[in-house]
């Protein structure tokens, strides 16, 4: 593995800038960054010790400050000692100012100002924590989307996914012999979504669970044939209902997300959601 210093400099929270990189590293096979973080940086003080650990350890430096002398005073020593210094936001900011003819605010950390969105945030994983595996049922016709699936279908990570941008999520288990909620057939405002995955996948999931709690794996929970009529019979009740299906056999919760944020918005405008 090849290692190089990388230097993420922030006068928030360095939320972002540690997304924006980690995307951008993730492309490169063989590499390992050594990460050096630097957030809430907005004082001269607090920038000279940048520099520092910059001098003694050069490497690559990706930066989102909006002071503008902390910004050339970054710039300068980064040139100076000759390393890449990345303004990575400045491009998107730029283009934004362009065009909608305003000028930025640059003010740091604006992003987590506590306004409705931040609220609406919070009010979002409240909700899917009490509607986890079919709680609270009285309510659902207040959620923004109600998944349904097999047990291990990645019901919960995903609705606190959802719930972290703002989507009242609950979810609801598909369980052999038991009848889901008679409220589920009164809901028209949530979108009501099926999450499925491969049998044989689903199966070693469930077993990797019953060892981390100590239990054996004779159970129908992880029999091959129960499985797979499980899956099966989850489908054809899908079907009927002309519910939204989505594989999670081979994705990330980020992307099993952004697929039913995908769905919500061709609801919204009127399209196919099928």
């Amino acid at each position: 593995m090849r290692e190089f210093h990388l230097h993420l400099v922030s006068d928030a929270t360095g939320e972002t800038i540690n997304s924006v990189a980690r995307a951008c590293v993730i492309q490169f096979d063989q590499v390992r960054p050594i990460e050096h973080f630097w957030n809430l940086v907005r004082t001269e003080r607090q920038l000279e010790l940048v520099l520092d650990a910059v001098r003694a350890h050069p490497g690559l430096v990706m930066f989102t400050l909006v002071d503008e002398g902390l910004r050339r005073k970054l710039q300068d020593f980064c040139r100076e000692v000759q390393v890449p210094c990345i303004p990575v936001l400045d491009p998107l900011i730029n283009a934004l100012a362009a065009y909608l003819g305003l000028e930025s605010q640059r003010q740091p950390g604006r992003q987590h100002a506590l306004d409705a969105e931040y609220f609406g945030r919070m009010d979002a994983m409240d909700f899917a924590l009490s509607h986890d595996d079919g709680q609270s049922g009285w309510d659902l016709h207040e959620a923004d989307v109600v998944l349904l699936g097999v047990s291990r279908t990645s019901k919960t990570p995903t609705c606190i996914y959802l719930a972290n941008r703002g989507v009242k999520a609950a979810n609801i288990p598909i369980v052999p012999g038991c009848p889901l909620p008679p409220e589920l057939a009164k809901l028209t405002r949530p979108l009501i979504v099926g999450l499925t995955k491969d049998p044989d996948r689903l199966i070693q999931i469930r077993r990797n669970r019953l060892k981390l709690l100590n239990q054996g794996d004779t159970s129908t929970y992880v029999d091959p044939e129960v499985v797979r009529a499980e899956v099966t019979e989850a489908r054809r009740m899908f079907s009927r209902n002309g519910w939204p299906v989505i594989d999670v056999s081979r994705r990330s919760i980020e992307e099993t997300a952004a697929e039913i944020m995908m769905l919500l918005a061709r609801r919204q405008g009127g399209g196919p959601v099928t």
